[in-house]
């Protein structure tokens, strides 16, 4: 199925496999407590949701490229909410620990580089009760 092609373009089918599995690890848009508005791929959009004792985490953006077209920087913009319980905002790459990006009523704006691999981000409530907006660009 291959044979004969050049070596990026085996690189491609194999990102393209691999960005496959792991649009499944997301949570399902009809599972999310909000509303989703996909961006340019899984890794970008806007999130928003407004909780109500809520546990669970939700993976919202993110993926398994290893190669991905609109390069590696995401432009994250968070405002959280907390009323009661906990949320904590992640990202997660890879087998590494998560780097919790904002766990408090309060905003988080930066850009993150992303690794090769697997890179989500999500949330993770306690008995939750409050809204997020989320914007990743």
């Amino acid at each position: 199925m291959l044979s004969g092609c050049s070596k990026d373009e085996i690189l491609d089918h194999y990102n393209n496999i691999v960005q496959s599995a792991g649009a499944i690890e997301l949570t399902g848009k009809s599972s999310l407590e909000g509303t989703k508005e996909k961006g340019i791929d899984d890794y970008t959009g806007t999130y928003t949701a407004d909780y109500e004792d809520f546990s669970d985490t939700e993976y919202l953006f993110g993926g398994t490229s290893i190669k991905r077209e609109a390069g590696k920087e995401l432009s994250i913009d968070c405002t959280l909410e907390v009323t009661e319980g906990t949320a904590k905002v992640f990202w997660i790459s890879g087998s590494d620990k998560a780097v919790t990006l904002i766990e408090t009523t309060g905003t988080y704006s930066d850009t993150i580089t992303l690794p090769d691999g697997g890179n989500y981000v999500g949330i993770e409530c306690e008995e939750f009760t409050g809204n997020i907006e989320l914007n990743i660009e």
